[in-house]
């Protein structure tokens, strides 16, 4: 039994020591990376600070130096398991998370707001809002464009808020799948060149031995003209507390992104 006791304690131990460390929730925004300059900071605390007086959500923005070998699925659900957001009785705390040295971001989403930033709005904010900006190295103004494009769903009424996120989603859904009259002139011209060079050459006897050269046409999702980026729906957190203790839950909503 001793032999158990002392075996079993060593691997809680061993455990303890592997164990996450999250930074303190000093704030509405907790810049532990480092990322952001003080006006930034400054800036976006009071926007989320206004957020909470005008529709008592809480949005809270945290970077992090690395996710200390986690998916950033996990590190959001124990950081909100360490931290909880948003009301008990509302369940609605959002949960921005940025890790630059890993190249990931999340927006995690507590039970109660999951109607309004649904998993579709979430990645659609990832994308178009938040990527653009983290490709070119820019922190601070990809963290803004995310807080803003939540804070414009989360200011309003619940009944506004879902139809302004379905507005969001239609839109971000339509700019993403439409093929611009430019792009396609481009890709015709390009792949016209292509077929042009290749009769040249098969003219001219350059042929593969067992046929001729394979004509390769270049279209939308091959080469550059896709989006871009890793995303992943669902994920979550459940956690208590709250920015000053009691908070509400979360489990089930939200979305990932690289870049």
């Amino acid at each position: 039994m001793k032999a158990l006791l002392a075996f079993l304690t060593l691997v809680l131990t061993a455990v303890a020591a592997q164990a996450q460390t999250f930074p303190t929730l000093s704030g509405r925004v907790v810049d532990a990376a480092q990322i952001l300059s003080a006006p930034e900071e400054a800036a976006l605390t009071t926007t989320l600070a206004d957020l909470e007086r005008q529709s008592g959500r809480q949005l809270v923005v945290v970077t992090v130096a690395n996710l200390q070998g986690y998916a950033i699925e996990d590190y959001g659900y124990r950081l909100g398991r360490s931290w909880g957001i948003g009301s008990a009785e509302a369940n609605d705390g959002v949960l921005l998370l940025v890790a630059p040295n890993d190249r990931k971001v999340r927006i995690e989403v507590g039970y109660g707001a999951t109607p309004i930033v649904t998993d579709a709005l979430s990645s659609i904010i990832i994308r178009n809002a938040i990527l653009p900006h983290f490709r070119e190295g820019q922190f601070g103004p990809g963290i803004r464009a995310g807080v803003d494009a939540l804070v414009d769903v989360l200011k309003l009424p619940e009944d506004q808020a879902r139809a302004r996120a379905r507005q969001i989603v239609a839109a971000g859904q339509e700019q993403e799948t439409r093929f611009d009259g430019g792009q396609l002139l481009i890709l015709l011209l390009f792949n016209g060149i292509l077929l042009f060079i290749l009769l040249r050459r098969r003219r001219a006897g350059a042929v593969h031995r067992g046929g001729r050269a394979p004509v390769i046409i270049w279209g939308p999702g091959m080469g550059g003209w896709g989006s871009g980026g890793g995303f992943s729906g669902g994920g979550g957190f459940s956690g208590g507390g709250g920015f000053s203790g009691g908070g509400g839950s979360f489990g089930g909503g939200g979305a990932s992104g690289s870049w």
